[in-house]
């Protein structure tokens, strides 16, 4: 089984709400939760500076690969 590196997260989770929200500008974008597709995994390559191996967790039968899709709905600031 080949090895695979350990990557550090660069980010930090300062809340949770019940969107997405730039902690920056205020804006805030509800989101729709679906279902990865192999249509959806062609996009997402390291060339985009994907880190994470998202086609390895898509081929794992005991693992389900959702994405978050936002669209923006109102400023909070």
């Amino acid at each position: 089984m080949k090895k695979q590196k350990e990557i550090g997260l660069d980010f930090q989770v300062d809340k949770l709400t019940n969107s997405i929200e730039n902690v920056v500008t205020g804006d805030s974008f509800a989101r729709d939760i679906s279902i990865v597709t192999l249509v959806d995994l062609k996009g997402i390559t390291k060339k985009n500076k994907w880190q994470f191996d998202w086609k390895f967790e898509y081929k794992q039968p005991e693992r389900g690969v959702y994405k978050l899709s936002p669209f923006r709905i109102k400023k909070s600031r």
